[in-house]
């Protein structure tokens, strides 16, 4: 079976070619157009101009994934439908909805969340062994623990109740007059700030780790963004030009995101008594989560085992939306009735 994805959730226009034979899959293509340096001038995406730039690039993107692709063996088409921007969101609708109706090929809808948990499976495919598991989708416009109980199985327990932990990088990165996105920005400076030990540093920062002390698992990062703030403005004008303090207010704010994203986690984890602890989204690219992610859990002597997708896959990319699809190949959408949901849960 060969799948042909579409993801235009946000600000990338990707398209991917998955072919499955046997539960084996290969990546036959996986293309992603980035408007990175379009929106980085604004501090974020501009939905109006990420759908023009959608409906510019699909065209280019979909002939550089369908190269040498007899179109005719596609067997069936996938697109985000959602959770999204909706303007473009619309994008990539559209063009499939023609693509599937010219091609007579089924259709099936995706949810842009359930996709990212799905690249945990490619290349390794789920097993029962692993679940119920406990799912943390974490990027720049979510930030949701899930429990998973089996492919389509969601039930959401615990959410953001404001900023998502990807959206805090960026208006962090922002105060401090670092570059978009912010996740990056911060994080390779952080990096840095690592070689530079604590009697060396000047600046000692130190920031809450919110909504930690809670019996929930909901998390909120509009208190972190405003201590950043506060701090910063205390600040005299040299202080803030100094590449120490700036050094060491990038690592704690990332150390206080990691902080609550993996205490939240281990403690569902642990309530709900799950086999497997799965990441996905853009955040979890983030080298310093990945690894104290790991280093916890083995701390732990805990038997829980970890997932998470290669960096290219966390994210946003059509592969995910295409395996997504493979799990649910028996669904097919009414093209007359498929639209964009921006708040689409699972």
């Amino acid at each position: 079976m060969i799948i042909l994805a579409i993801d235009t959730s946000c600000d990338d226009t990707c398209i991917a070619l998955l072919e499955i034979e046997n539960y084996k899959l290969k990546i036959l293509s996986n293309v992603v157009s980035s408007q990175v340096k379009l929106h980085a001038k604004y501090g974020g995406v501009y939905p109006s101009l990420a759908k023009r730039e959608h409906q510019k690039n699909l065209p280019l993107v979909f002939s550089q994934a369908t190269k040498n692709t007899d179109l005719l063996k596609i067997d069936k088409i996938a697109v985000t439908v959602g959770p999204g921007l909706e303007p473009c969101l619309w994008q990539g609708i559209n063009f499939v909805k023609d693509l599937a109706e010219k091609l007579k090929k089924p259709l099936i809808p995706v949810n842009h969340i359930e996709a990212h948990i799905s690249a945990n499976f490619i290349g390794r495919g789920p097993s029962s062994s692993s679940f119920p598991a406990v799912c943390l989708v974490v990027s720049g416009g979510h930030t949701q623990l899930i429990l998973m109980k089996g492919i389509g199985k969601y039930q959401l327990i615990g959410e953001t109740r404001d900023d998502a932990a990807g959206e805090c990088f960026d208006k962090t990165a922002r105060i401090l007059g670092l570059g978009y996105p912010g996740g990056p920005a911060i994080a390779n400076i952080a990096s840095l700030g690592n070689l530079v030990s604590k009697k060396e540093t000047k600046f000692l920062v130190r920031l809450p780790r919110p909504m930690v002390g809670q019996r929930n698992y909901d998390f909120s990062f509009s208190g972190l963004k405003t201590a950043v703030l506060y701090d910063f403005q205390s600040r005299s004008a040299k202080t803030k030009k100094s590449s120490q303090y700036i050094q060491a207010m990038c690592t704690e704010i990332q150390q206080s995101i990691i902080d609550v994203l993996i205490y939240k986690t281990l403690k569902a984890a642990r309530d709900f008594k799950a086999k497997s602890i799965i990441l996905g989204g853009g955040v979890a690219a983030n080298s310093e989560l990945r690894e104290q992610f790991k280093s916890k859990i083995q701390s732990t002597k805990s038997k829980v085992n970890f997932l998470v997708p290669s960096k290219n896959l966390c994210t946003d990319n059509a592969a995910m939306v295409a395996i997504t699809a493979f799990f649910h190949k028996n669904k097919k959408a009414n093209l007359l009735k498929l639209k964009a949901d921006g708040s689409l849960s699972l």
